[in-house]
């Protein structure tokens, strides 16, 4: 036997870390399976020539890369975290590469496959740069001047690239064939060897950010960051994406291959994060919105509620000449004490609490209220939902009060436990004991009815074992 002290956070279970990898498992399966399907049936089509719906990919991929780009950056501004700086940076740049950059050289005049394919590639692999250094760096804070220069580093990359693209256009090499070959029967690896390079180091980054992101999803001791979660499998697809690139170099023209869906599919995988990250984000504030309400009811129940009975329960003892009412009075006003301060203790408290600390708590608070003792032996891997755990609760403040109370204990035992397949919570004590079956057929007392009722709304069960002299033991099966 033993008290039991806050506990530290848990690190995942194998099943749960398992949960968190799988996604990033199967989008390299999914990547693995198309490459090797291009690579293995030569007799397939796997090109198309449609520049229409080729720019519906690039404009839907660019508005993905915004949003998590936007999202991530509002995590650096809640965090200061330089992960999250760094793949702000990076999204941001990879979205311009596409239709933003396309649209600015167009008014440039510069469509010759020279600038209009270098500088898109240039600012890709920047991109790709950054998204590989948010992977690898730890959670750590950005400093000052760090923050200055990855918040500036895309705007002036942009900028520096339109620039050097404009002046020195005519010099560049021939990047890529204005109309790839129309055959998609096996791979083309056509291009400047400078830009297939582009595209292997993108993929690279790519891949290795995918594992170490996944990595980092499966280690978290909670899961509270889906966007992590969903990395992983989004720039796995990412990394098939530029290595069929290189293969079937059709992102610079109006062809669509197996590159382009992967990419989309990245994107897709990337907006699905997106979306529960915000979903989780308006849940969590909804929580802190009602933990704030339910703190404001606490701080009103105390100051006012609980005041006005001690006050009532002082001036019993003065005012009240018979002894048997005084007492009768005295008694109903602790009762009244007890309930309003499990109610401001189940208000003011957070959810999040592990099960047994709350419990251990609840008895500490009514054991020292009536100088007893109190011994705990509490399994830490027991759960139980919101109301299941305001149950609990309140059986243990009404066992341990009814063991000091009226069988006058001076030691109480707390134990929660796994039986088999069930939870189960036992509440123990040495004292005067008291026959159950006489007790529920002459009156209400010792609060059996309630118990009963809160462990049947548990789906459960609550079994009372006791006698004259030989103490009680109070056992809830859920």
């Amino acid at each position: 036997m033993g008290q039991m002290g806050v506990p530290g956070p848990r690190r995942p279970g194998r099943e749960v870390a398992t949960s968190r990898i799988l996604p990033t498992v199967i989008g390299w399966i999914l990547g693995i399976a198309v490459t090797a399907a291009i690579l293995g049936t030569p007799y397939l089509l796997f090109a198309y020539h449609d520049p229409q719906l080729h720019l519906i990919l690039d404009s839907a991929d660019t508005g993905v890369a915004l949003l998590v780009a936007f999202l991530t950056w509002g995590r650096y501004r809640r965090s200061g975290r330089l992960p999250d700086l760094l793949l702000a940076g990076g999204l941001l740049l990879l979205a311009v590469a596409g239709l933003g950059l396309t649209l600015a050289l167009h008014l440039l005049g510069l469509e010759d496959g020279r600038a209009d394919v270098w500088l898109p590639v240039a600012i890709r692999v920047v991109g790709a740069v950054l998204v590989f250094g948010a992977a690898v760096v730890g959670p750590r804070r950005a400093t000052h001047g760090w923050a200055l220069t990855l918040t500036a580093l895309p705007w002036a990359t942009v900028a520096l690239g339109l620039a050097l693209a404009y002046l020195l256009d005519a010099s560049l090499p021939v990047a890529l064939a204005a109309t790839p070959p129309a055959s998609a029967e096996r791979p083309v690896i056509a291009g400047h060897p400078a830009l297939l390079a582009a595209h292997a180091l993108t993929a690279a980054c790519f891949a290795v950010a995918s594992v170490l992101f996944a990595c980092k999803a499966a280690r978290r001791p909670r899961d509270d960051d889906e966007l992590l979660r969903w990395l992983g499998p989004a720039l796995a697809l990412a990394a098939f994406a530029r290595l069929n690139y290189v293969l079937f170099p059709s992102l610079y023209s109006g062809w669509l291959y197996t590159g382009d869906l992967l990419r989309t599919g990245s994107y897709a995988v990337l907006l699905l994060g997106a979306a529960r990250e915000i979903s989780r984000y308006w849940s969590a504030q909804a929580r802190a919105a009602v933990l704030e309400d339910r703190r404001r009811l606490a701080r009103e129940l105390h100051d006012g509620v609980v005041q006005e009975i001690a006050y009532i329960r002082a001036e019993t003892h003065t005012a009240v000449v018979d002894a048997f009412d005084r007492e009768r009075i005295v008694a109903a006003c602790d009762r009244a004490l007890d309930e309003a301060r499990a109610a401001i203790d189940a208000l003011g408290r957070s959810t999040d609490e592990p099960l047994g600390f709350m419990l251990h708590r609840a008895a500490r608070q009514v054991a020292d209220r009536y100088h007893a003792s109190l011994e705990v032996e509490l399994d830490d891997s027991v759960h139980a939902d919101d109301e299941q755990r305001h149950a609990l609760v309140r059986i243990t403040r009404e066992a341990v009060s009814n063991a000091i109370r009226h069988g006058r204990a001076e030691r109480v035992r707390l134990c929660l436990q796994r039986d088999d397949q069930r939870r189960q919570l036992l509440v123990r004590d040495e004292g005067a004991g008291f026959d159950p079956a006489t007790v529920k057929r002459n009156s209400t007392g010792y609060g059996l009815t309630s118990m009963e009722e809160r462990a049947a709304a548990l789906r459960g069960s609550v079994c009372i074992d006791s006698a004259p002299g030989r103490g009680t033991t109070v056992a809830v099966t859920w």
